[in-house]
């Protein structure tokens, strides 16, 4: 050895109980002495799993430098010294303290050394040597899994490979039989075998069926020592299931069926539900059924349940029981997903023979149409008849037929019927502007009753005359010229003859020569009315009323008066009105909608401002109504006093009713304190060579345009007489103007109307009286 390290070679399992080792020391290569060293061994090897009363005997340690005289000591350390191993110190033999397991540990390597006790000096090197531990078959082989679940599809053949077991062991497979598996069947002989090598399952039998057994529980064993006498085994259990193929066509369980259906069944109604049997299951026993033949195909149908894989028979079309009263179908039941691998077993597909016979029911009656259009004209009679509807039992008794009218239809109970044979007549008279269209419900009644709708049209007749379309606010301008048109009229009529409506317009024949107007005929339903005249006044005549008479040409002829009204107004050059009488607005024409809601308005305003005006009025601070004895107006104040008769002329200048100059002179209002001073406007002299009413009407209508004018009720005098009057005055007024009495005798000669006021002057002694 070198480098000064010893090296031991036993032999292959057991050391000689004697071996001396010869050690030979290096230093840089050149040996320098040899020494002589021995050791002493019993074994290398130690069994596992020891179970004897003492402890197990490993070895023995010696040197030759032992004398036996108890001055060396020997040492144990590495694996499981003191523990495992213990070593007599004296002797140098080794025990196992504790039972070894070969499978938690295979190997201890030991180192051992040799002191002197007195000087705790190494006589020897330390040395390693090893133990290794003996197995034994003590492990029982085991699967991977404790359960294996496993499927494998029906009709397989023989030899198939289902599923591979695995058992291990924990033994050492080098070292004899005790790691050496061999499997073998203990249950599921004879449909399935295993490899004893490789514990692949294999199927044992041909044609194994699912419908028969679909479940197999196999136990596998696996033996090690090669499977023989002494060896230790394990278990496991393997679930096979068959899974399905499609090898068995449908059958139906009988060959025929019988149903019923009663004849009022609508189409799609289920009569009933066969059902072919198919072993195989999900996919493999979908069923499609249908009608191969048979006299009812175009009757019936068949349709397929997927969820039960049931056939439902049901009505196709409207059965009718006195037409045919049997029906015989032959039904087809196929597999939808046949396997190519069996169909050498026969065709995948079963037939059944179905008969579905029709029962009698009542049937309501049938009318002859599916409704009714009825024309009847609108002045047709009461109790005549206007139609018929006709209705049979198609049962075969035939039973007679009542007809009557559903009078929530109806509610006017304009129509009836005679319930025996179905004719329509009136109960009320007709009106085909009302109600141009009826429509009602006619029941038919046997045992059970049905409906039919009749459409009713009423066909118009010329029974309305024709009249204005629309209420005419018809004026004409004062400066109207002859021949000039001022209003277009047009006329309806409720009637509707097939031909349009044609309107005629004429003047009544005892105006046929009007003075004033004239009525055009436009010849397309509409009529101008012309001025005949040049200039109209309105303060002659405000209104004309114009009748007008409107023929239709429909059979009858009808016609009617409408009058026109027409105001007179006054007119700028261009023809548009600016005002019209007051008085036309009263006449008995009728006023629109438009003018009334006007007139109300204007009322209301009115109230409003008259409210107004009396609320503010209490409100303000009021001042002698005369301050100034100068201030003159020509309206009334009335005192509380009766004055001073007609010598009194200081109260009120009555020379200002007489003299319109006066007027135009216009002063400030002294009764109420003014808010605003307003800018009086001047007018132009009135009163040469006019005419009084007109001066007082355009003094009205200065004061209605005067914004300074008073905002409150005031009397305005106009007593004007006018110029170069033939008749002296008789008001008593002017005898402040005149000297002495006045002689009035000349009342006596105006005649009787005249007597009493004679009588009142003519005497002497009228002033006293």
């Amino acid at each position: 050895m070198i480098h000064g390290k010893i090296k031991y070679i036993p032999n292959v399992e057991f050391f000689s109980k004697y071996r001396v080792f010869s050690v030979f020391y290096v230093n840089d290569g050149k040996t320098l002495h040899r020494t002589k060293r021995g050791w002493m061994w019993n074994q290398f090897f130690l069994l596992e799993e020891y179970t004897g009363p003492d402890t197990q005997y490993v070895g023995k340690l010696h040197t030759d430098q032992d004398k036996g005289d108890g001055n060396l000591k020997y040492i144990l350390t590495g694996d499981g010294a003191g523990s495992l191993f213990i070593i007599d110190e004296n002797t140098g033999d080794i025990h196992a303290a504790k039972k070894l397991d070969r499978e938690e540990k295979s190997l201890y390597v030991l180192r051992a050394k040799a002191i002197d006790r007195k000087t705790g000096r190494q006589v020897e090197p330390e040395s390693e040597f090893i133990i290794k531990i003996h197995d034994i078959n003590d492990n029982e082989p085991k699967f991977t899994k404790d359960m294996y679940t496993a499927s494998i599809p029906e009709m397989s053949g023989v030899g198939t490979s289902v599923i591979q077991v695995t058992a291990t062991d924990a033994d050492d497979a080098n070292y004899g039989n005790s790691a050496k598996v061999v499997y073998s069947i203990l249950q599921g002989q004879p449909y399935f075998s295993v490899d004893p090598e490789t514990g692949i399952i294999k199927t044992a039998l041909p044609d194994m069926s699912r419908e028969n057994r679909e479940q197999y529980q196999v136990v596998i064993q696996a033996k090690d020592m090669g499977g023989q006498m002494g060896g230790l085994s394990g278990t496991t259990t393997v679930n096979i299931t068959l899974t399905d193929v499609n090898d068995n066509p449908p059958r139906f369980p009988q060959s025929s069926y019988q149903f019923s259906s009663p004849e009022s069944a609508p189409p799609g109604t289920p009569l009933g539900r066969i059902k072919a049997n198919d072993p195989d299951v999900g996919k493999n026993a979908e069923i499609e059924y249908s009608i191969s033949n048979g006299d009812g195909s175009d009757m019936f149908d068949i349709i397929t349940d997927k969820d039960t894989q049931e056939g439902i028979i049901t009505v196709k079309k409207r059965l009718d029981f006195e037409n045919k009263v049997l029906y015989t179908l032959r039904v087809e039941a196929t597999n939808t997903h046949p396997d190519p691998r069996f169909l050498q077993l026969g065709p995948f597909k079963d037939t059944a023979l179905v008969k579905i016979s029709v029962e009698d029911i009542d049937e309501p009656p049938v009318f002859s149409r599916p409704w009714y259009l009825i024309e009847v004209d609108e002045d047709a009679k009461e109790g005549s008849i206007i139609g018929q509807v006709i209705a049979q039992d198609p049962d075969v008794a035939k039973n007679a037929i009542k007809y009557s009218v559903d009078r929530h239809t109806d509610l006017d109970r304009i129509f009836n019927i005679y319930s025996g044979n179905g004719s329509l007549f009136l109960s009320k008279p007709l009106d085909r502007e009302e109600t141009p269209w009826h429509n009602i419900t006619v029941i038919a009644t046997e045992i059970s009753n049905s409906q039919i709708p009749v459409f009713i049209r009423i066909l118009d007749i010329n029974d309305h005359a024709p009249e204005f379309a629309n209420y005419y606010e018809t004026f004409v301008c004062e400066n109207a010229k002859a021949g000039q048109l001022i209003q277009t009229v047009s006329a309806i009529d409720k009637d509707q003859p097939p031909r349009g409506h044609r309107f005629f317009f004429e003047v009544v024949p005892e105006f046929a020569v009007h003075p004033n107007f004239s009525v055009v005929d436009n010849k397309d339903n509409t009529a101008g009315i012309m001025t005949r005249r040049n200039g109209y006044s309105r303060s002659k005549t405000s209104t004309y009323l114009l009748p007008i008479i409107i023929f239709d040409n429909d059979y009858p002829i009808q016609s009617s008066t409408g009058t026109l009204t027409i105001r007179v107004c006054a007119c700028d050059s261009r023809g548009n009105m600016q005002s019209c009488s007051a008085e036309a607005l009263l006449l008995p024409a009728g006023l629109s909608t438009g003018a009334l809601v006007a007139i109300l308005l204007c009322i209301i305003i009115l109230l409003v401002l008259v409210v107004l005006f009396t609320a503010l009025k209490r409100q303000r601070k009021k001042e002698p109504l005369i301050i100034s004895k100068d201030d003159v107006r020509d309206n009334i104040v009335t005192y509380n006093d009766e004055g001073g008769g007609e010598e009194d002329t200081q109260a009120f200048d009555i020379g200002t009713l007489r003299n319109p100059e006066a007027r135009e002179e216009s002063k400030m209002r002294r009764d109420v304190i003014p808010e605003t001073i307003f800018q009086i406007r001047r007018t132009a002299p009135l009163w040469e060579n006019i005419d009084v009413q007109d001066f007082i009407h355009r003094r009205l209508k200065e004061n209605d345009s005067d914004p300074a004018a008073p905002p409150y009720d005031s009397l305005a005098t106009y007593a004007y007489e006018g110029n170069d009057s033939i008749a002296n005055s008789l008001s008593s007024l002017e005898s402040l103007t005149t000297e002495g009495n006045q002689d009035y005798d000349y009342l006596s000669d105006w005649g009787p109307r005249f007597k009493k006021l004679a009588d009142m002057y003519g005497g002497e002694d009228s002033d006293r009286d």
